[in-house]
Formats: C-alpha cells, structure tokens, sequence
C-alpha cells in the first residue's frame, strides 16, 4: 500500500493511538497484502468475522477488490470506532461494520475472512464459528484464516507470552481459549467439504502466524 493510502486510511480515525496502530498495522501485518492476493481476481463480497476497527475493509477497499463488505466483531468500542472512521472517509455505505457475534447469520455470501480470532473461543466456539463460516461462502468462495496454531516452537510460546499483555491492558475483551492445531483446523474444514491448503504467515514479526485458506468449489 502506497503511503498515501496508508495517511489517508489513518486519518480518518479519530484518536492519535488509533492513528498510530493503523500506519504500524497495515504497514507491517502481512495478513492484508495475503487477503488481498487470494481474492484478486474472484469478484465475490467479503464477511469480515471479527473485523475489529474495519481495517481489512479499508486495506482491500484501497486495492479496488470489494464487491461487497461486511465486517461484525462482538465488541462495541471496536465497531463504534470503525464506523465513525467510515463516515469520516465517506465509506459508511460502502463498508458496512455491525456489532454481531461471529456465529450469527447474516445474508452475504461470498468469501470470508477470520483473523487472529479463533484462539480467543474455547473449542466448542470455534467449531461453531467455522460451520457458520463455511455456510457463507458462496460456490468458489474462500475461507482465509490467519491464526495462532499449537505447535513446539518459539514463535508459538511468544505469542502466547505476547497474548497475556493484550488480554491484561484491556485491549481484548476475552483473552486466549483454546489455540487449535494445524490438524484440528485442518480436519474441521475438510469435513464441511472445503480443500484445504496452509502456509506460514509469520512475515517480518516474530509471532506464530499461519494462513488456512478453505475453497468451495464451484
């Protein structure tokens, strides 16, 4: 993303933290150019699952690659902040942000997207949220998931280290449930009949970062 996007994108957020967070996040996270990538080129709306402050909307809605947007996340702050960043940016027909919990349903079909949100559902959680989720793809739609998967590695005892100051600063509502391994992931999608492929998605952070990426076929 060129810097002016980048400003512009940042500015219509209304407090200088925020401001700050959004020029390190869309400037370093690699989930965003990931997403982008994916869906370039298959015209489908999004769902969002646990949008946060609308970010990954602004990010692909900057590319030209929305169709259609809908992000929900269960904190109010979170979706009060971004719809306001909406207005100020003349988005807020365009990227439509909702307080909902992840596993409502909702009439959009198309892709989907849950980033960094699964770890923060005990099991029985993230089970539903994927059968919701894979309900809300439509015929060649993909399910992108960016997450924290259990594994032996430095990377992941980090991120877990690095979760406990999120969860204790008050910045997450909820701290860690459950993190899901590669095969728990892996089984849950492939049951609901999606083909499965995964990759590292660590980038230039020190987190443990995996992206799933679930495709219904048409």
């Amino acid at each position: 993303m060129d810097a002016t996007a980048l400003y512009r994108i940042a500015d219509s957020y209304d407090h200088w933290f925020q401001r700050h967070y959004v020029k390190g996040k869309l400037s370093a996270d690699p989930a965003y150019a990931a997403v982008a990538e994916l869906i370039a080129g298959r015209p489908l709306p999004l769902l969002d699952i646990g949008c946060g402050i609308g970010l990954l909307g602004r990010y692909l809605q900057a590319q030209g690659l929305l169709t259609g947007y809908l992000g929900l996340d269960h904190d109010p702050r979170k979706i009060e902040s971004g719809q306001r960043a909406m207005r100020q940016a003349g988005l807020d027909r365009t990227l439509q942000l909702r307080l909902a919990d992840g596993a409502s349903e909702q009439a959009l079909r198309g892709h989907v997207a849950i980033l960094d949100v699964l770890h923060y559902l005990p099991e029985a959680g993230q089970r539903a949220l994927l059968a919701n989720a894979a309900r809300h793809l439509a015929p060649g739609g993909l399910l992108i998931i960016r997450n924290v998967l259990r594994e032996r590695s430095w990377r992941y005892y980090f991120t877990r280290f690095s979760e406990f100051f999120l969860s204790a600063s008050g910045w997450m509502r909820v701290g860690a449930q459950h993190y899901p391994s590669a095969d728990e992931l892996r089984t849950r999608l492939e049951s609901a009949g999606l083909r499965v492929s995964m990759r590292p998605l660590h980038g230039r952070t020190p987190f443990d970062c995996y992206l799933l990426v679930a495709e219904k076929t048409a």
